[in-house]
């Protein structure tokens, strides 16, 4: 059915955007909670402390992204109310069973397993019920929904922290509860417009039959060379792409004491975040084709550049201008994800697309946080961590350079070839016009003889 373009779309966009603040807000603000786990689970004895601290934040944003492909079949499956509700509870679950722990190994798997993939099942689905209400403003939509994140991103880290100081990390884990409670209600609101494959495959029968294979895991798209190399560069610049959400809380105690207000880097990155989507977004609208590539080399350049500025900075001012570049370019790389994946392989398979990629962005993700804490504990700073957290960006951003030009390469070809076959069907059919011209001569001629 054609997209409403309203009603009853604006409470779902609502609730999406209250599922991507509480989401990201929570993962974002991660740098708040690291610091309270290693006051709290740390002892001057551990000389592995913070590298195993930091696997608890990395471990929960790698396996938001890493259940993505997953998440896109059971959402093709069941629909998004199903998914996004079942997903929300059991974010529910692993967060409240995350404040009843008196060690940090049971958080690997209450907080960066349990809770995570719950919020990558609540996530997918939020995004994708708004192509059901929406066609003509789904940019705007979508622009919207995606600053909630930026919105939570810069006001939890100040409730957190007074949360933190006031009531302890235990008390705080549970207040957030609340925000996934609402989030599980949230999940209700996406009322399905287009139908799953359970109600396609199983018809006025009820009985549900799976899909073909082919339908339920489309690896084609990897066919595809130019979202080859992106699906594959883009991870490759993101092994330092997390290190500042989850070390930069802990590098500033490091630094500069107890005495600067360490909460305002984060919210210098969740405005200028916001900020980056809505201006970046409305420039790749003007920017044709996969040239759009480029806004992400420019933005992974950027980012790589501010990560090694960080040991730079002695005064926390120079700091917070590093931090507002740094959210202005990481709004440029989000929000251009989906209009890319688009243009490399299409409306059809755009959405498999996207959860391949996430599920590859994973394991960067993942592995580089206690990396960089494993650096601290060896060499009592951060700053190497941070050098080199700058490298893979600048790497992934070359090798992205390249797309525009296989994707162009690609189009050539695709064009030659419905070229050739028109003049081969036009061949067979002068051939077939010769036959037949040939065939009614002779025939002519004994009609007129009789």
């Amino acid at each position: 059915p054609e997209p409403p373009g309203g009603g009853w779309g604006w409470v779902v966009m609502l609730a999406a955007m209250w599922c991507n603040g509480a989401v990201f807000g929570i993962q974002n603000s991660c740098g708040v909670l690291f610091v309270s786990m290693l006051r709290l689970f740390g002892s001057s004895e551990d000389k592995q402390l913070v590298f195993k601290t930091a696997w608890v934040s990395s471990l929960s944003m790698g396996m938001v992204f890493f259940c993505s492909p997953i998440v896109s079949i059971f959402t093709d499956l069941f629909g998004c109310r199903k998914v996004a509700v079942i997903g929300a509870a059991v974010g529910l679950v692993g967060l409240l069973s995350s404040s009843f722990v008196s060690t940090i190994e049971p958080l690997y798997f209450t907080y960066g397993i349990v809770f995570a993939c719950g919020c990558s099942f609540a996530y997918q689905p939020s995004l994708v019920i708004l192509g059901h209400y929406f066609k003509k403003r789904l940019g705007l939509v979508n622009g919207i929904v995606t600053a909630g994140s930026s919105l939570f991103t810069v006001s939890l880290p100040f409730l957190l922290r007074v949360l933190i100081d006031s009531v302890d990390l235990y008390n705080t884990l549970r207040v957030l509860c609340i925000l996934m409670f609402v989030l599980f209600l949230a999940g209700f609101t996406y009322k399905p417009l287009v139908p799953n494959a359970k109600d396609k495959e199983g018809g006025k029968k009820g009985k549900f039959k799976l899909p073909p294979a082919k339908k339920i895991c489309n690896f084609s798209v990897f066919k595809v060379l130019s979202y080859r190399i992106w699906a594959f560069g883009i991870p490759a610049a993101l092994f330092g792409y997390f290190v500042p959400y989850v070390h930069l809380m802990n590098h500033v105690k490091d630094r500069f004491g107890n005495s600067v207000p360490e909460e305002v880097l984060l919210l210098c990155l969740g405005i200028t975040s916001g900020v980056g989507r809505l201006i970046f977004g409305r420039v790749a609208d003007y920017i044709p084709g996969a040239k759009k590539i480029y806004l992400q080399v420019a933005s992974f350049f950027f980012i790589g550049l501010m990560s090694m500025m960080i040991p730079l900075c002695n005064v926390f001012g120079a700091l917070v201008a590093v931090c507002l570049f740094m959210g202005l370019f990481d709004g440029c790389f989000i929000c251009i994800m989906a209009p890319i994946a688009f243009e490399l392989v299409g409306a059809e398979d755009v959405s498999q697309a996207i959860g391949f990629l996430l599920g590859l962005m994973s394991v960067p993700m993942t592995v580089g946080p206690p990396i960089a804490g494993l650096l601290r504990d060896k060499l009592g700073t951060y700053d190497v961590a941070f050098y080199l957290a700058g490298v893979p960006p600048l790497i992934g951003g070359a090798i992205l350079c390249f797309i525009p030009w296989v994707h162009e390469r690609q189009k050539l070809k695709e064009r030659a070839k419905p070229v050739d076959g028109e003049t081969t069907e036009k061949m067979l059919e002068n051939e077939s016009t010769l036959v037949s011209d040939m065939t009614e001569k002779p025939v002519k001629e004994l009609d007129s003889g009789f």
